[in-house]
């Protein structure tokens, strides 16, 4: 049986499209004008062609695209391995913190001391450390200075993942650890099965968030000496002498957060529907 809208549910849902078209016309001119009022600012200014000829040659962008094309690809590669390692770590650490028993204190204590020396260590000094430092003790076998950057990356990271994820294994309430146990379920299968799918559910927004920090922190790589997309730019420069390589680099790093961040938003509005009990995705 079809039940039909009644005429006040009709003249409620008019209004709301109403509204809606309202809002984006006001949005869009209010855009508008914002964004006319910055140009003229800004293309107004006394330095205006001088800025432009500096960072904002096109003949300069050009010819520096290939070369910056090829050291952001450097640069995905590194971000891709350098983000799942840090999720195993950061889960690993995670793990160890939110053990129970008196008798895995120290580990406990080592993974506390790891994560407040890595969230508290710059990531800038702990890259000079390992690219520079670690090759200083001359030991044989020592990766290159590329994988040592590299985990330099994942041990900062993986320090602010392990608080993600503890947080979220804290927020399953002891109930359910209980519940589980009763039903016979060893501590191992309890955190696989019923604590772990629970927790990453909940912190999916923010570990994205900190996936979007990692992709522009992969530039410092830079400092190390591989060539990625800013040692690129910064090359160009040098024979140049013209700083738009830098903002051609620029634009690459954001292009590439755009999806991520696009699915960072969906993920976390989706979140937030479903904690308010609307199943509308």
């Amino acid at each position: 049986m079809t039940f039909k809208p009644s005429p006040l549910q009709l003249e409620r849902d008019a209004y709301r499209r109403r509204q809606t078209v309202l809002s984006v016309a006001v949005g869009a001119v209010s855009t508008l004008v914002v964004g006319a009022l910055l140009y003229a600012a800004v293309t107004g200014a006394p330095g205006w062609d001088r800025f432009r000829a500096s960072f904002l040659d096109p003949d300069v962008a050009r010819e520096s695209l290939p070369a910056v094309l090829r050291g952001l690809w450097l640069n995905v590669r590194l971000l891709v391995v350098c983000a799942v390692a840090a999720l195993l770590l950061g889960l690993g650490i995670a793990t160890l913190r939110t053990i129970r028993p008196a008798v895995f204190f120290p580990l406990r204590a080592l993974a506390a001391g790891y994560t407040y020396t890595f969230r508290g260590l710059p990531l800038i000094v702990t890259l000079y450390l390992f690219a520079f430092g670690v090759p200083g003790l001359r030991l044989s076998g020592t990766p290159s200075v590329l994988v040592l950057g590299g985990i330099a990356i994942v041990l900062t990271y993986a320090g602010y993942i392990a608080e993600v994820f503890r947080a979220g294994i804290e927020s399953v309430h002891p109930s359910q650890r209980a519940a589980a146990r009763s039903l016979g379920l060893t501590y191992r299968q309890t955190m696989r099965h019923v604590v772990l799918p629970q927790a990453v559910r909940r912190v999916t927004p923010p570990l994205l968030n900190d996936l979007v920090a990692m992709q522009k922190d992969v530039g410092l790589i830079s400092l190390a000496g591989p060539i990625d997309a800013i040692r690129a730019a910064q090359i160009e420069t040098a024979g140049s002498y013209n700083y738009t390589p830098y903002v051609v680099a620029g634009v690459l790093f954001v292009l590439l957060a755009i999806p991520v961040v696009a699915v960072t938003d969906w993920v976390t509005l989706r979140a937030a529907r479903r904690q308010s009990g609307d199943n509308r995705l």
